[in-house]
């Protein structure tokens, strides 16, 4: 019995030594991706790019084992700045970040915003897309051609929505339009909405003249031919959609956007590290290019400082072209 005992303990201590490295969860620990209790914050209202983005996100890196139970909520308002300031005051909080991009840039600015992305972690960009100029299916406006002339013609007549602040990456788009046709932007009537979401409402209801907001917002609207895709403000056409480039319709300019994630102040260097981490494995997963296809962005993949560095090189951007446009 002594020694049948003595094999028993032999046996179960060597399982306790052999089986912890033989096991495997499966669960994206082993890439070190796992984040418990993970938060994306959105800081404008549900169907906006930063919207779609962050529920993209999470549902590519739950879909492709990376980690679980991820939580997107919205906080909106100020342009974004209201949940950059939430997002500042959660010091050290390795389980959130924010989803924002160039519109939280020139919020700051136009907002007087006491809280900057330079009090935050960058952690990284995903995204550029170009920004559209779209009506309604019933608008007047069948070309750019036509939205030009009545524009010029009388700019206060011709409203353009925006889904971001002043400053945003929907208010430059336009004014740098203006601007290449000879009109001032200090006399374009751009109507600012918190997000694409409540922006497509009155685009579809002819409350503005145009809308300019991110391509993959609306691509499905205009698929399904409820707005009309008159121009794409980047450098080249976009597969798979009729419309021309500003330049293409005469306006020597383009604009692109971009969008990223950045965390709270103080994070330790493992926290920071856990988050980059599973940044990078998403990019390689088979869930986010086809995500990224299907919503027609541009990869714009760049993690960790270079990501700050940019930041810095965006603020001072934005800084100087409303100082330039006089707004």
């Amino acid at each position: 019995m002594r020694l049948r005992t003595l094999l028993a303990l032999f046996g179960a201590a060597l399982l306790v030594v052999v089986g912890p490295p033989l096991l495997s969860t499966g669960d994206g620990s082993d890439t070190g991706t796992q984040i418990p209790g993970l938060r994306f914050m959105v800081p404008n209202t549900p169907g906006g790019g930063y919207d779609i983005t962050a529920r993209t996100l999470a549902k590519n890196a739950e879909d492709a084992g990376l980690t679980h139970n991820i939580e997107v909520f919205n906080l909106p308002g100020a342009g974004g700045t209201v949940g950059l300031t939430r997002l500042v005051g959660e010091h050290g909080n390795g389980k959130l970040a924010l989803s924002m991009g160039l519109g939280v840039v020139g919020a700051v600015h136009t907002n007087k915003s006491p809280s900057t992305l330079a009090d935050t972690t960058p952690i990284a960009r995903l995204t550029e897309e170009p920004d559209i100029v779209v009506v309604s299916k019933d608008s007047p406006y069948r070309t750019i051609a036509d939205l030009l002339a009545a524009w010029k013609k009388d700019p206060a007549r011709v409203p353009v929505g925006g889904g971001s602040s002043p400053g945003g990456p929907d208010h430059l788009a336009p004014m740098l339009m203006a601007q290449a046709a000879g009109i001032a932007p200090r006399t374009v009537n751009y109507i600012p909405f918190d997000g694409g979401g409540e922006l497509l409402a009155s685009i579809l209801g002819d409350k503005v003249g145009f809308g300019a907001s991110g391509l993959g917002e609306y691509r499905d609207q205009i698929e399904a031919g409820e707005l009309r895709l008159l121009a794409v403000t980047g450098p080249e056409r976009v597969p798979g959609l009729d419309a021309p480039t500003l330049r293409e319709a005469g306006l020597d300019t383009e604009f692109t956007n971009w969008r990223g994630i950045v965390a709270p102040p103080g994070l330790s260097p493992a926290e920071r590290d856990k988050l980059t981490g599973l940044i990078r494995e998403l990019h390689g997963s088979k869930q986010w290019k086809e995500s990224m296809k299907k919503n027609g962005w541009d990869d714009a993949l760049l993690i960790g400082e270079p990501f700050g560095d940019f930041l810095d090189e965006q603020n001072q951007r934005v800084a100087t072209v409303l100082k330039e446009l006089g707004l």
